[in-house]
């Protein structure tokens, strides 16, 4: 009990129960979020400390809680307090799979970060392969699961077309964005924000910077004990925080160029009708009052320039939150050359 109390720490948004951040670097961090899982946390803990012990690196294990009303926490309080290795983060309350994602990004200490789910479905066994990738060059690894073991209907078949249309849209070809065991350079990580189902789409999100990825087959177990948390529905989010992603990916800093060009056509198109009709009125003399086609010319001029207003007020909205926080636009990989020490660190990957 004195150990437990000595390794835990409060804040008004997390309760903590974790090692001092003080001391060595660390190689990898496993993050894992954990919702309602007491019946897994047992088996799925003796399942990844061989695979720790096992690798030549200094590893942390950082279980997220979010919100469990099962007993999840207690149970972790006790792998806590027998394994060094371990911390765990309780949330308030259920906030999500991508928020538990972002507050395991924001603990870690590891170079290398690893996630995984923690319904027993990931295997502990291939972490090591995507720290192989990673060694090799690569700032993303995601695993590939391609003997998946969930109903076809319900799980695979929407998941084939979520992955095929966000692999089209976001030009970051993989065949299971849906796949949480990834492993990800740590400053490729840090500064990306997470809402809704972001999470998968990490690899796209992070594309900006030039990043190599790269996609290695995983094993993937059926369900054991609980339920699955997502269903169809799940699927229409994503879909949604797509339309996000592309708008991030493309226009987030230049706002004016698809909102300008919408309204742009919108006005000359509505311009073009009203001329037409203009000229009816004013050289053959025809009535207009009947033809509806006169309000659609109208409402496209009006919707032109509203985009077109849009577009700007978006600009200024960009460059205010890129110069007030002092935001880069660009990533940079690495500096060669003498003066290296005197230029910006905060802007070097490595």
């Amino acid at each position: 009990a004195n150990r437990l109390m000595d390794l835990t720490r409060v804040n008004s948004d997390m309760k903590l129960v974790t090692k001092s951040n003080s001391g060595v670097g660390i190689d990898v961090s496993i993050v894992i979020p954990l919702f309602n899982e007491i019946e897994n946390i047992a088996e799925l803990h003796s399942a990844i400390s061989p695979v720790v012990s096992s690798m030549n690196k200094s590893i942390e294990v950082i279980y997220v809680d979010d919100g469990s009303m099962d007993g999840t926490f207690e149970e972790l309080q006790k792998i806590a307090s027998n394994d060094p290795s371990v911390w765990v983060i309780r949330l308030r309350g259920n906030f999500g799979q991508a928020a538990a994602f972002s507050a395991g990004f924001d603990s870690a200490r590891g170079d290398v970060i690893v996630t995984m789910d923690g319904d027993l479905q990931n295997d502990p066994a291939d972490i090591p392969l995507l720290i192989e990738k990673i060694d090799q060059g690569y700032d993303i690894v995601s695993g590939w699961r391609v003997k998946r073991q969930d109903n076809f209907i319900t799980r695979r078949l929407p998941s084939m077309i979520a992955n095929a249309l966000i692999s089209r849209v976001t030009g970051v070809k993989l065949h299971d964005y849906g796949c949480s065991l990834k492993a990800y350079r740590q400053e490729v990580v840090k500064n990306i924000h997470l809402y809704g189902e972001l999470h998968r789409f990490i690899p796209a999100i992070a594309s900006w910077m030039g990043i190599l990825v790269a996609e290695v087959p995983v094993n993937h177990f059926p369900r054991k004990h609980g339920r699955s948390k997502y269903g169809l529905g799940r699927t229409l989010r994503v879909m949604l925080d797509l339309i996000t992603v592309k708008f991030m990916l493309n226009y987030a800093t230049r706002p004016l160029q698809i909102f300008g060009l919408a309204g742009m056509v919108s006005f000359l198109t509505g311009l073009v009708i009203s001329g037409y009709l203009t000229i009816l009125r004013l050289f053959y003399g025809e009535a207009l009052s009947d033809r509806p086609i006169l309000l659609l010319g109208v409402l496209l001029i009006m919707l032109g320039v509203q985009l077109i207003l849009m577009g700007l007020l978006g600009e200024l909205i960009v460059r205010t939150y890129h110069e007030s926080q002092d935001k880069p636009i660009y990533a940079i990989r690495e500096v060669l050359g003498g003066d290296q020490l005197q230029r910006p660190e905060s802007q070097i990957e490595s």
